[in-house]
């Protein structure tokens, strides 16, 4: 019994030293082994893994994902123009080398962290100061960004990191210069608005001239037209009117003195005519036989 008892706790001691002698690498993860404090190898291959037991060797682990920096602080820049800008940013990034990175930052993502976020800061400030702030909101604000991330890049591999992206979340203008910038644009907008009320009016005055021009042409066309038409008219009636008065002149006469007749008359009111009834004016008013039908007239 003694010696079963001694063979079962030698195989669990065994399996105990085997289990500590295993390890499992996650598809998410670096592993880093060490030997007797040293880095001795750097695994980046999941699957199962030998080692020496502790205290030999000991694993360290390591997320292989993209990590985010994504702070509530917004921070201030001055941009070319002497303007104070607030930006808020997010950055994502890697652990590119884990044995840098453990020697750097200890393997600590939090000082790792930190570390991402001044060179951020300092890489925005430098870049911010060359720009406007149309560059920055959308002008050039892709060329902004390379920049920052390429110089942050020099600085993560320094601490066995990698940048993947920088992204601007927000950009607004400082309280203090926000009421300005609103005047001035407000000032613009103005200005644009009266520029085309003013060429607007102008286009206006051209459209209503084009339209009374138009309007007089068609008036003296018209006019043209009735003139020619009532011409037409007049020497057609004087044609008929020859041609009739030409066949019997003898009506033709008395026509045209009914003419002066009414002509004479028309209108005279308690005007008085004193007249030579044997005068040709009154031919038509004697008797068929050619006497005067009275010995004086008076006409009014």
């Amino acid at each position: 019994m003694n010696r079963l008892a001694s063979i079962l706790l030698g195989l669990l001691v065994a399996l105990g030293l085997a289990s500590t002698m295993f390890f499992v690498v996650d598809q998410r993860q670096y592993a880093v082994v060490f030997a007797l404090g040293e880095i001795k190898e750097v695994v980046s291959r999941p699957g199962l893994h030998f080692k020496l037991p502790p205290p030999f060797q000991n694993v360290q682990y390591f997320d292989n994902r993209i990590l985010t920096i994504d702070t509530a602080d917004v921070d201030r820049f001055i941009t070319s123009e002497k303007l104070n800008v607030q930006i808020d940013t997010f950055v994502k990034w890697r652990i590119a080398d884990p044995r840098q990175f453990y020697v750097s930052v200890g393997g600590s993502e939090l000082i790792a962290s930190d570390r991402l976020q001044r060179s951020l800061r300092d890489s925005l400030n430098n870049e911010v100061a060359k720009k406007t702030v149309t560059d920055v909101i959308s002008g050039k604000r892709q060329e902004l960004l390379d920049s920052v991330r390429a110089k942050m890049n020099e600085d993560a591999k320094q601490i066995g990191a990698e940048v993947i992206d920088v992204r601007l979340k927000r950009v607004d203008f400082a309280p203090e210069v926000s009421e300005r910038v609103f005047d001035r644009m407000q000032s613009e907008r103005k200005r644009v608005a009266n520029e085309r009320r003013a060429t607007g009016a102008a286009e206006s005055e051209k459209i209503r001239a084009d339209a009374d021009r138009q309007r007089d042409v068609l008036i003296a066309e018209a006019y043209r037209d009735a003139q020619q038409v009532k011409g037409e008219g007049d020497a057609k009636a004087s044609a008929l009117f020859a041609d009739a008065f030409g066949r019997n002149p003898e009506f033709a006469g008395f026509y045209r003195s009914l003419e002066a007749y009414r002509n004479s008359f028309r209108g005279r009111g308690s005007d008085v005519m004193v007249l030579d009834p044997s005068s040709d004016f009154f031919r038509y008013f004697r008797a068929p036989g050619g006497q005067s039908a009275a010995p004086a007239a008076r006409a009014k």
